[in-house]
């Protein structure tokens, strides 16, 4: 594998606004198929640093890697993360094929809060938003081929419903009320539809129409992860507007269970992964080119 490291893909110097790149060294099969990945962490933790092992394993499979890190809550709350992935894809659109990539065949992917954001992401290139970061999203005229939220919060507030559903522990339920608190607690009157990128879930189940059609969805989780309900929301929403969602649930198995890929149900996660997205991959989508560059 070749790693290339640190690339701004936003002016202005904050060290969040970096990218890493991993692909194979053989180039002999270029453009490669790209995905861009989103790292995990409620919003408020990690890195791509912390996460270069996706970036790997994807660029071991055959694929131009985009590991990108964003700003953290609670000194940069909602919308910052989003309006940041909006700015990575971007610099996808501008700077990949120069790498080797080829963007009629996208993968937007990420675990926990990188799962939500990569379906934020989603919906800013399918559907037109009022929101400038997601208009400039749209106007790359970029769409997924496929997206692969695992375990993802699709819904940030109000997060004692998932008590409802099930009794968490009081430690699992603090650390998804801090994700709100510190996500988007500082939006205490919100407008109709502001949350609507915290709160992706919304979006499906409210069946609304996009402007471009909506790619498959590969939703892994284990069903003792606390947002299992999430999954399951995501997979009827998707499948009642007749987009096709995968949804695998892997029996006995905790949050994120899928980055300890030295053990069995990691690596069939992984197998069942990249089996989907091999299958979707092999109807590319044209890219629009419709991009404006960023001043």
């Amino acid at each position: 594998m070749q790693v290339i490291r640190d690339l701004e893909y936003l002016r202005g110097g904050n060290p969040r606004h970096r990218l890493d790149i991993y692909r194979p060294i053989d180039q002999s099969k270029s453009p490669l198929p790209i995905v861009l990945y989103m790292h995990g962490g409620a919003f408020h933790l990690l890195s791509k640093n912390t996460h270069w092992l996706m970036g790997l394993a994807f660029a071991r499979a055959g694929y131009l890697a985009v590991n990108i890190d964003y700003r953290l809550a609670p000194e940069n709350p909602y919308p910052a993360a989003v309006s940041d992935v909006c700015a990575a894809l971007e610099w996808v659109a501008e700077n990949a094929e120069a790498h080797g990539g080829d963007l009629s065949r996208l993968v937007f992917a990420g675990e926990s809060a990188g799962g939500n954001l990569a379906t934020a992401l989603t919906i800013c290139c399918c559907y037109r938003r009022p929101e400038e970061f997601a208009q400039r999203a749209f106007a790359t005229g970029l769409v997924p081929t496929a997206v692969a939220p695992a375990c993802a919060p699709l819904q940030v507030t109000n997060p004692g419903r998932l008590n409802r559903k099930r009794k968490l522990p009081r430690w699992v339920s603090d650390i998804l009320e801090g994700m709100n608190d510190a996500y988007v607690g500082t939006l205490h009157d919100p407008a109709p539809g502001e949350l609507d990128l915290a709160d992706p879930l919304h979006v499906f189940e409210r069946r609304e129409r996009p402007d471009r059609p909506l790619p498959g969805f590969f939703v892994p989780i284990g069903t003792r992860d606390p947002l299992l309900d999430d999954t399951r929301r995501l997979d009827r929403a998707l499948k009642a507007m007749g987009v096709e969602c995968e949804a695998r649930y892997y029996e006995g198995e905790l949050h994120a269970f899928h980055a300890l890929v030295w053990r069995r149900q990691a690596r069939r996660c992984w197998r069942e992964q990249l089996a989907f997205l091999a299958r979707a991959l092999q109807h590319p989508r044209e890219p629009r080119h419709e991009f404006v560059a960023q001043a």
